[in-house]
């Protein structure tokens, strides 16, 4: 397999917990691959992509290394996907010492 659906791909890695979640969450503009929006969650995602999931207060930076048949366990997912930090910019500015003085 060289490639699978991004909402299918989201549900593998256990972004989300069901399919139609990864679907609205695609739908809704909230997943990019490499830095452009999604607009369909039968978008393809290959190995090597970028995936960026706004999740509810958090984003997640995700890179695809593999595809999974069916959903399995935690262990599972995590040898689909390699975690990566959100851009330091964006991270150093929320970090930032604030002065009350």
């Amino acid at each position: 397999m060289d490639r699978q659906r991004v909402d299918k791909w989201l549900w593998h890695a256990r972004v989300v917990r069901t399919r139609a979640n990864a679907a609205a969450l695609a739908a809704a503009g909230y997943v990019r691959i490499n830095g452009r929006r999604v607009d369909a969650p039968s978008r393809a995602v290959r190995p090597g992509d970028v995936v960026t999931v706004a999740l509810d207060r958090t984003v997640r930076v995700l890179k695809v290394v593999a595809f999974a048949e069916r959903r399995g366990s935690a262990a599972d997912a995590r040898a689909l996907c390699e975690a990566l930090e959100p851009s330091a910019g964006r991270r150093s500015e929320r970090a930032a010492p604030q002065d009350n003085g």
